[in-house]
């Protein structure tokens, strides 16, 4: 499955970094590009891979106005507007020039999040299932199956588990987890996530070996793990 491409145009390198680090936890595809030129360079050369873009209006060289207008005039990929301006002339000013959607500084990361999901399922570009082998998750439904029996789980048991089914093959901390499927906001304790793990491998049964535990570390997802 292709994952989706979002390009974010940021002047601001912590910031641009930050979001982009955190894109990727997600599960995206991210370029960053830190001028306006930058940007309508790399999307003219890469419009059919990008699938969403993230535009700062204060850019060092050209507006961000004027990059959104070089890219409405080839392009109705998703454009997201990032601005310290808040008033509702700004934001209704970003709508009429092209703009997708408009969250104004300073943002959470998971407000962030929220907004991109927004907007790429509007665009029908939000992917719908998730799949590994005889595991299925269906995303908008938030529905597991396993070998086409569908298995009821919670919000987070169904998270984790499209998390682990993204991350085939890969050593994941426990802290690497939390960030990722409580989106940097869980003050609690990690072994919650054991206690998930637990859970879900009560519910697929003996048959579904596909989590490991490392010990003192976190798991691995993948084809023909067994259990230590």
């Amino acid at each position: 499955m292709k994952k989706i491409e979002i390009l974010v145009v940021e002047d601001e390198p912590k910031l641009a970094q930050t979001i982009s680090d955190f894109l990727r936890i997600q599960n995206y595809e991210v370029e960053t590009a830190l001028t306006g030129n930058k940007a309508l360079e790399y999307f003219c050369q890469n419009k059919q891979k990008v699938d969403l873009i993230l535009l700062d209006l204060m850019l060092p060289d050209i507006s961000g106005y004027t990059v959104l207008k070089e890219i409405r005039k080839i392009s109705e990929v998703p454009v997201i507007i990032l601005s310290a301006r808040s008033a509702v002339a700004d934001q209704m000013s970003g709508f009429e020039k092209g703009a997708d959607d408009y969250i104004t500084k300073p943002f959470t990361l998971a407000l962030v999040k929220m907004h991109i999901e927004a907007v790429l399922k509007r665009a029908g570009k939000l992917r719908t299932m998730v799949e590994y082998n005889d595991l299925q998750a269906d995303v908008n439904a938030q529905l597991l199956f396993y070998k086409e029996q569908h298995i009821h789980t919670t919000r987070k048991e169904f998270d984790l588990m499209v998390y682990f089914m993204e991350h085939p093959g890969i050593v994941l901390p426990r802290d690497t987890i939390l960030n990722a499927v409580w989106e940097y906001d869980y003050t609690g304790d990690v072994r919650t996530i054991d206690t998930l793990v637990k859970q879900l491998r009560k519910k697929m049964g003996e048959g579904c070996n596909y989590i490991r535990t490392v010990y003192g570390v976190g798991y691995i997802f993948g084809e023909d793990i067994h259990e230590n």
